[in-house]
């Protein structure tokens, strides 16, 4: 045990072991390579040597399927911090450097990557040139648990969102809109459940957090939407409204500034509807220089509001 102990120390192989991870989780070795975008050989050549490294057998084939052995299990069991220990100490060494660099994984939903980020980002770029911003999308679910895991470092989501490992906190109050046509059956300035029960819908899909905020807005009052269309994509909910196939409701971001469509007529909510942006990470992240600049940008954004105005 001493013996595999110091070969551990000494030369585990982080792409090797996410190699054998990737065989586990996608059930052979063909389709590990495919995801890593390796041949299948150069992938069964990473999990020998890991195996070899470490004295035991880390893989078998039940029937069609590769699959861990009991010690490959429980490697498998300490992988994550394995991975999470490396990454958090390449962090903490950030904040020694002289300047602002390295690299913050940053995960969003689609429509505040598109209507609030782009700004920020471009002046961060420019203030900070050699930091990297990796930006992924997806619902709030995916980037929480995205977080959780450490495979990006912090996620601007719509709450709720909780986990006992996470800090939140909120940093941006966007209001939801009523979306029409403006020459055809247009909406009043001021519209609630009751005018759009009734109407053909173009909604979010329903896993996404602003779609539970519609359906129990509407069913505070009595309604269920019946959509005609659910998009996971506030743009192409903004085009479906625009080429009359219905009514929508989106964020008011989606539809300032650079988002406004010139064929479509916004209308407020009564009773209001607002969701809570907020900024997810794990409270045992280490914060160096460079997500640290991240985080402050997008709360001075949010305290600014859509628009670039304070709030």
């Amino acid at each position: 045990m001493q013996r595999m102990r110091n070969t551990l120390d000494k030369t585990l192989n982080l792409e090797q072991l996410r190699s054998f991870g990737l065989v586990i989780e996608a059930g052979s070795f063909s389709a590990a390579a495919d995801r890593l975008g390796l041949s299948q050989p150069a992938v069964s050549l990473q999990v020998r040597q890991l195996e070899r490294r470490l004295g035991v057998r880390l893989v078998e084939r039940v029937g069609k399927r590769a699959k861990a052995t009991p010690a490959g299990a429980e490697l498998l069991r300490h992988a994550p911090n394995i991975a999470a220990a490396v990454e958090n100490a390449i962090d903490a060494l950030e904040g020694h450097a002289s300047g602002v660099a390295g690299r913050v994984r940053l995960g969003t939903g689609a429509t505040a990557c598109l209507h609030f980020l782009p700004a920020l980002l471009r002046g961060l770029r420019e203030q900070y040139p050699a930091l990297g911003i990796v930006v992924s999308t997806g619902n709030t679910e995916d980037q929480v648990r995205k977080v959780e895991e450490n495979s990006i470092d912090l996620a601007l989501v719509t709450l709720p969102a909780a986990g006992r490992s996470l800090s939140v906190t909120p940093v941006l109050d966007d209001e939801f809109v009523a979306i029409g046509r403006s020459d055809l059956a247009p909406l009043k300035a001021r519209v609630g459940p009751a005018d759009l029960a009734a109407l053909p819908l173009v909604l979010f899909e329903p896993a996404a957090n602003t779609r539970k905020l519609v359906d129990r807005w509407f069913a505070a009052e009595g309604f269920q939407p019946q959509p005609v269309m659910e998009l996971g994509s506030v743009e192409a909910m903004k085009e479906m409204v625009a080429a009359g196939l219905g009514y929508g409701i989106v964020p008011r971001m989606a539809m300032t500034g650079r988002g406004a469509h010139p064929d479509l007529k916004t209308s407020r909510l009564a009773p209001r509807m607002h969701r809570t942006l907020a900024v997810v990470v794990r409270r045992d992240k280490p914060v160096g220089r460079g997500l640290r600049v991240v985080l402050e940008a997008i709360v001075a954004a949010g305290k600014a509001g859509p628009g670039g105005k304070r709030a």
